[in-house]
């Protein structure tokens, strides 16, 4: 793996503040070698002008299904369900009642990799007609729903607590966690800025650090901070976290073509893998949600992690993170 340059990573970040992409940008890249760089760009407060810092909490979005998806396949793991196993199993009525599916026919590895037929919404929101299952990729909030209440449904526990339980408590991750009740995002933090309104309508920069984004829960609802997600991505990426088969089952993907949605990708069990310009593929995954945008990714080894985050949902986010990625990974970068 050819070296990375620090100040081209600098200059990375300093073009996405410029851009406009959001109040402040962070990011922490690190190497087997033990190399570990942080940078960054723009401000934490918009109010009083306070530069962003190592340590912040921040909210990871869709990164979340990571987590979800680890906590199912550990379950798989000690025989407490199959992937195999239908939702109408652990959640009878459920789909048929709220969602007009059949659950039946939904297995637990689809909700995974999306590929339920089931459209992207919110529970109590009228949702369009779902699709046959199995048919193909459609990127949807609602599997991580169920996932999270197959596995409340399993454990007699909370999502939050498995998640501590199984993943954050036994690596050591001490700013990560699912938000319960009113808790929001932990301090230190950066603010969270949105140009958005609840309801997904434009609306000028406001804070929404302390909003109440609890309905994301498995899907979205995660807070955690770079240096975790470094801990968590690593161990995810080599088999610490998982068993063998389980191991292998997350890592198998299906295609995301015509879904609509991050270009040269593929989906496994919460992770995704993602083809650069330059050739290189990535593994790990990104949020986005109300205030915060994230990403979490690194080569299938491990090798080399990035973690990436904006105080802000208005980003091209795209353009944003492949200018990143390609920055820390491109061969010959330094050159």
């Amino acid at each position: 793996m050819s070296p990375f340059r620090p100040d081209q990573l600098a200059a990375a970040l300093d073009r996405a503040v410029a851009d406009g992409d959001g109040p402040g940008i962070v990011a922490e890249l690190r190497d087997p070698d033990g190399t570990r760089w942080f940078g960054t760009a723009g401000v934490a407060d918009l109010t009083t002008g306070r530069e962003r810092r190592p340590g912040e909490h921040f909210r990871i979005g869709s990164f979340t299904k990571a987590f979800a998806g680890t906590v199912v396949l550990r379950l798989a793991a000690e025989g407490k369900l199959s992937l195999d196993d239908t939702v109408a199993t652990w959640l009878p009525g459920v789909v048929e009642e709220h969602l007009g599916g059949d659950g039946s026919a939904i297995t637990v590895r689809q909700l995974l990799n999306h590929t339920s037929g089931l459209p992207d919404a919110v529970i109590g929101q009228e949702p369009p007609r779902p699709e046959t299952p199995g048919t193909r990729f459609i990127y949807s909030k609602l599997n991580y729903t169920l996932a999270g209440m197959i596995v409340e449904g399993a454990t007699g526990s909370t999502l939050a607590a498995e998640i501590d339980r199984r993943i954050a408590g036994p690596l050591g991750l001490t700013g990560t966690y699912l938000p319960t009740g009113a808790e929001t995002v932990r301090e230190p933090r950066a603010r969270h800025y949105s140009r958005s309104d609840e309801g997904g309508g434009p609306a000028d920069v406001h804070d929404v650090t302390d909003a109440d984004l609890s309905w994301a829960g498995a899907a979205g609802g995660m807070v955690s901070t770079t240096a975790d997600l470094h801990r968590f991505l690593r161990a995810l990426l080599d088999g610490e976290l998982l068993p063998p088969a389980q191991q292998e089952e997350m890592f198998t993907t299906v295609p995301t073509d015509g879904a609509d949605w991050v270009p040269g990708t593929r989906y496994g069990l919460g992770v995704y893998e993602q083809r650069l310009p330059c050739g290189v593929t990535l593994w790990g995954g990104g949020g986005f949600i109300q205030g915060s945008t994230s990403f979490a990714m690194g080569d299938r080894q491990g090798h080399r992690t990035l973690v990436v985050n904006l105080n802000g949902d208005w980003n091209d986010f795209l353009k944003t993170f492949d200018d990143l990625y390609e920055t820390a990974f491109r061969p010959g970068r330094d050159a």
